[in-house]
């Protein structure tokens, strides 16, 4: 008589899909936005004057001024951009492409 050890099986294999799907959760979603988080701050660490920009609200225009802001005892860049006769400040975090190069498209909360 042959007895075999089917739960032990079923268990190593319900270990192996979990760790399957694990990696397909990485490196379809968990990696792709890092490296796009990555390209979002590389892009604006070079923001400078006279770059043209376009907001996450929808404004296009140039950047006149960029200054840090001590706000709450927390340090904020807020970028001040012209577009046409108005001018706008927003967070440098708000700015989701400059010139031709596009951050990540994230809805804004």
């Amino acid at each position: 008589m042959i007895l075999q050890n089917s739960s032990g099986s079923g268990l190593s294999m319900l270990v192996l899909q979990m760790a399957g799907i694990g990696l397909v959760f990485y490196f379809l979603i968990l990696r792709p936005s890092g490296q796009a988080r990555k390209r979002h701050a590389e892009l604006l660490s070079r923001l400078k004057k006279g770059d043209e920009v376009m907001t996450s609200g929808g404004i296009i225009g140039k950047v006149r001024d960029i200054k840090e802001v001590d706000t709450n005892g927390a340090k904020e860049v807020r970028v001040t951009v012209e577009s046409g006769t108005a001018s706008v400040v927003v967070e440098r975090s708000r700015i989701v492409r400059v010139g031709d190069s596009t951050g990540p498209v994230t809805p804004s909360a």
